[in-house]
């Protein structure tokens, strides 16, 4: 039974190389920085090893036999992808190599926030490969704890779970949506904003899933803390469907007030004043303790352009 023969190793074939470069094992060694009979020794292994003679000796040093020669362009090439591999894998391990799945809710995807940052993180790290989808909050954060998705953008969370870590980046107040021909907006002169009270007869159009926490769900415990409970007449998975409906005039709802311009033709956006309460934050969820590599210069990069927003001093 035949004994498999070593695996060769990018040393031995340094080795080689030296010693094919300088056709001279006493200056191989020295280049190499060892002493000469134990790189003799290493070349006398690496052709045991193949089975071939690599070099002819001669008196003035070495030279290539036909095998070498062929060994010489295959082990330099081999050389080279390892040292690229290495060059990869440390810019991997720097964050600045890598594919980041990130998830968008619809309303977190109008904010311009969201498409600057992807265009920041792409001029900063252009190896950086950012796989995008959109999905509810629901399903974002179920895709993200179950590690289809790196990180998301949401709104108010959906649903929580103990290896999720929730993290608002900033805040921004909501507006009302109306459709333009709402018989509230008629008269002389259209009103510049209107109270949560004066709309408990109204149809509302809300997004969220049925018993779960969200924006929404606060929007129904404030209008009950103002003494009414709220007409639902449709719930949407996607905030984006809901201006859809609203724009059809099949309701009205409220909404970030970075989606003001929606339908613009069709919606009439408006401030409440007595639902200062409300508030649509800007939330990363993530897996704790797991960001690593490209996925943590992302969310890393995320941090540092929210920082304006979160203190007011966001580019007009």
């Amino acid at each position: 039974m035949n004994t498999p023969s070593p695996a060769l190793e990018l040393r031995q074939l340094r080795y080689f190389q030296a010693v094919a470069e300088e056709g001279h094992m006493t200056r191989a060694a020295a280049k190499l920085g060892m002493q000469q009979p134990p790189l003799s020794q290493q070349i006398k292994q690496l052709e045991q090893q193949l089975g071939l003679r690599l070099f002819e000796r001669h008196p003035k040093g070495v030279r290539l036999t036909d095998a070498g020669r062929l060994f010489q362009a295959e082990s330099r090439q081999l050389l080279l992808d390892a040292a690229a591999l290495q060059r990869h894998m440390a810019r991997v391990a720097l964050g600045e190599q890598g594919a980041v799945s990130v998830g968008f809710t619809s309303s977190a995807a109008a904010h311009r926030f969201t498409p600057a940052a992807l265009r920041e993180c792409r001029h900063r790290y252009p190896d950086i490969r950012l796989q995008l989808s959109e999905d509810n909050a629901a399903d974002l954060t179920a895709a993200v704890l179950a590690h289809r998705l790196d990180c998301g953008l949401l709104r108010v969370p959906v649903a929580r779970h103990e290896d999720l870590q929730f993290e608002p980046l900033f805040s921004e107040g909501v507006v009302l949506a109306m459709p333009v021909d709402h018989p509230l907006l008629k008269g002389k002169t259209r009103p510049r904003s209107l109270r949560l009270s004066a709309l408990q007869d109204e149809a509302w159009i809300l997004a969220r899933q049925s018993g779960a926490p969200g924006l929404y769900a606060n929007l129904l415990s404030l209008c009950e803390a103002r003494g009414f409970k709220p007409k639902i007449a449709q719930e949407v998975p996607r905030m984006m469907s809901n201006l859809n409906l609203v724009a059809a005039g099949a309701g009205i709802s409220v909404v970030p007030a970075s989606m003001q311009g929606v339908h613009a033709d069709a919606i009439c956006y408006l401030p409440l004043r007595d639902a200062q309460e409300l508030d649509a934050p800007m939330t990363l969820v993530r897996r704790r303790g797991e960001a690593a590599g490209a996925n943590a210069t992302f969310i890393a990069l995320l941090r540092e352009l929210a920082l304006p927003w979160k203190t007011g001093a966001a580019p007009s």
